[in-house]
């Protein structure tokens, strides 16, 4: 892992200006934050140490899906247990 100096001047030798910097950062960090959280936002927003309203803000100005996804569900059994063989007619 690189330490902050270390990714400091990468950036610098990169061109990179300042705020595309910290964007980069910043997209990265809320994106962890609300995987580690399952897209919760109020937890993501504890973990980054800001407000959620700010969190929301900035999920909106880099375009950051936050909704959560809705689970896979399995179908429901049908209603009278376990099928049965049916009696074979004619005999």
């Amino acid at each position: 892992m690189k330490t902050i100096d270390e990714l400091a001047t990468q950036l610098l030798d990169s061109s990179f200006f300042m705020e595309e910097a910290v964007e980069l950062l910043e997209k990265g960090m809320i994106a962890g934050a609300l995987q580690r959280t399952e897209r919760n936002q109020s937890e993501a927003s504890k973990l980054l140490g800001i407000h959620r309203n700010t969190l929301q803000r900035k999920m909106t100005e880099y375009k950051i899906d936050g909704r959560r996804r809705k689970p896979v569900r399995k179908p429901m059994a049908r209603a009278g247990g376990t099928k049965t063989k049916r009696a074979k007619h004619g005999t």
